[in-house]
């Protein structure tokens, strides 16, 4: 398999000088339109990648989910998280689904952590692509020296504050807010990495519907080092929108998984639990029927 610089390095170098948006993260600039420009060179290195037999399955439920959007509900789009292209995976696939897919598209904010603008000018090209709301996850603390906690901790909560308000405002607009709720790439040698992240919860429990998402199919792999030497490979993907639920009552029914009597479960982390275990079982039965090249 080649490397994603090896295939892709002109539209790589494209991205990159084409992008325009902040990589730097301030309280200002969390909300961050997408770029049309680089969506058209994202589209071109996703779409060669993908097979005859690529498509989208269950494209009924994500028309739901819009129609319930444009009424003024809140609503969640919850994606499998297995590369830096599956959010232009999902944007082609959907948009060449004919239909309202070209609305879906146009619908789309991601929440996506400030390492994706700070970290690489290539995976902030790649961010810039799509409009988003950018967060400082707590997952970003963890092992840093005191000094540097002292000034990112009040920094982190300026970003949250500015980034909740900015999804308060926004998800009644007729949007579909998309999350990853692994909060990170699977890796493989990583199980801990399909584990859904504690604060999905709060996405839960403050939205009216949601549909879990699966991605089937592999043209981007992720490596031990960085972004530019993960593999890319051709492949048949499929992309499997599960059923429209209600939050409240899939939170609902979450939590009474666990009882009042047992300290040893959270149950903000059961509802995140519920939504993994959902999407497996839509990526299983997904995977069941591709057809593989």
């Amino acid at each position: 398999m080649e490397t994603l610089t090896t295939m892709f390095r002109e539209e790589i170098k494209a991205a990159v000088t084409t992008a325009s948006a902040s990589t730097v993260i301030t309280k200002d600039n969390v909300y961050q339109e997408g770029d049309e420009r680089i969506v058209s060179i994202l589209d071109k290195m996703a779409g060669s990648l993908m097979l005859p037999g690529s498509g989208v399955d269950g494209m009924e439920n994500l028309e739901g989910l819009l129609a319930k959007a444009r009424s003024g509900k809140s609503c969640l789009l919850l994606l499998e998280h297995y590369s830096n292209l599956d959010l232009s995976i999902f944007s082609l696939l959907v948009r060449q689904a004919g239909g309202r897919g070209g609305e879906i598209a146009d619908a789309l904010i991601a929440i996506a952590g400030a390492k994706l603008n700070e970290d690489s000018p290539v995976v902030a090209a790649f961010a810039s692509a799509y409009t988003r709301i950018v967060i400082y996850p707590s997952s970003y603390l963890t092992g840093l020296p005191p000094e540097k906690k002292q000034v990112e901790i009040p920094r982190s909560l300026s970003i949250n504050r500015a980034a909740m308000k900015a999804l308060e405002e926004k998800k009644t607009q007729g949007k579909l807010v998309l999350v990853f709720p692994a909060g990170t790439r699977y890796r493989p040698w990583d199980p801990s990495t399909k584990k859904g992240v504690r604060e999905i919860d709060s996405y839960i429990k403050s939205f009216d519907y949601m549909c879990c998402v699966a991605l089937n199919g592999d043209i981007l792999h992720v490596q031990k080092t960085d972004m530019m030497n993960d593999a890319v490979s051709r492949d048949v993907v499929r992309v499997t929108a599960g059923p429209i639920r209600s939050c409240a009552e899939f939170r609902e029914r979450a939590r009474g998984t666990v009882a009042e009597t047992d300290t040893s479960r959270d149950k903000k982390q059961a509802v995140v639990d519920a939504i993994m275990a959902e999407l497996d079982e839509l990526h299983t039965e997904a995977e069941k029927k591709r057809k593989r090249p």
